[in-house]
């Protein structure tokens, strides 16, 4: 049986997104992880999540209003934060007195998992990863109609 208010199409969507939302973001925690060395990383993997979280959005909107100005005051930090962190990667090299975004990697050992590759650049693939999640939601949030307009 149907919630009370919700169509077909609606019902369809809700059951659809609650087992395409994890895949889809367990896709993207793949794109990303993978990005160092096959094609991938943070782009891929933001525009994945963006997807996933839009798709989530849609299946169950919730109440309008204030809550969607403070999403987006919510989706600019998150563009901040990434920009910050990919400007803040690329500056570390030039504090080490290496040209501005140039990467360096290590194999740190971990007591459970064992050796792991580790690169700088996966940091800067973070701020990637949280600048494009930010602005795309943005993007598509202002293109949203609204109850009050």
């Amino acid at each position: 049986m149907a919630p009370a208010g919700a169509t077909d199409s609606g019902l369809l969507l809700q059951t659809v997104s609650r087992g395409l939302v994890p895949f889809a973001l367990l896709l993207s925690a793949y794109f990303f992880l993978r990005g160092h060395n096959l094609p991938g990383g943070g782009f891929i993997a933001g525009l994945v999540t963006s997807i996933a979280l839009l798709l989530a959005r849609m299946s169950d909107p919730g109440p309008a209003g204030p809550a969607e100005a403070r999403a987006e005051r919510r989706f600019v930090r998150l563009l901040g934060a990434g920009l910050g962190l990919a400007v803040l990667t690329g500056a570390a090299s030039c504090l080490l007195g290496y040209p501005f975004l140039t990467s360096t990697y290590g194999h740190p050992v971990l007591p459970v998992l064992g050796e792991i590759p580790l690169a700088s650049a996966s940091a800067f693939d973070l701020g990637v990863y949280l600048s494009v999640v930010g602005a795309t939601l943005l993007v598509l949030s202002g293109l949203a109609p609204r109850a009050e307009r």
